[in-house]
């Protein structure tokens, strides 16, 4: 299974192919704001995929209409709600804190 590296802690555990960062991210026990219930509508789960970008699956109009509306956003920017594990290691930084 791939590694997910949750960066600034540095935690790493393996997560199946198609789950969501968010769900991964949380059952890792970081703390992570999500305030639409994974709808793509709050942008509070906005992270920075610093390696394995590729792996994830493909943003969808709802992903890039919310990040378009918010500050900060760079070419590394996804929803964690929004995004799925592929079969590669990715390493993500959290942006926001609870």
């Amino acid at each position: 299974m791939p590694l997910l590296t949750i960066m600034p802690s540095g935690t790493a555990l393996e997560v199946a192919p198609g789950t969501t960062l968010l769900a991964a991210i949380l059952s890792a026990g970081e703390k992570l704001i999500s305030k639409c219930g994974g709808q793509a509508q709050c942008g509070a789960c906005h992270i920075a995929v610093n390696e394995g970008r590729k792996s994830l699956s493909k943003t969808t109009r709802a992903e890039n209409e919310k990040l378009d509306a918010l500050v900060g956003v760079s070419s590394k920017s996804r929803l964690a709600c929004q995004a799925q594990m592929g079969e590669e290691n990715v390493t993500v930084e959290l942006l926001s804190f609870v």
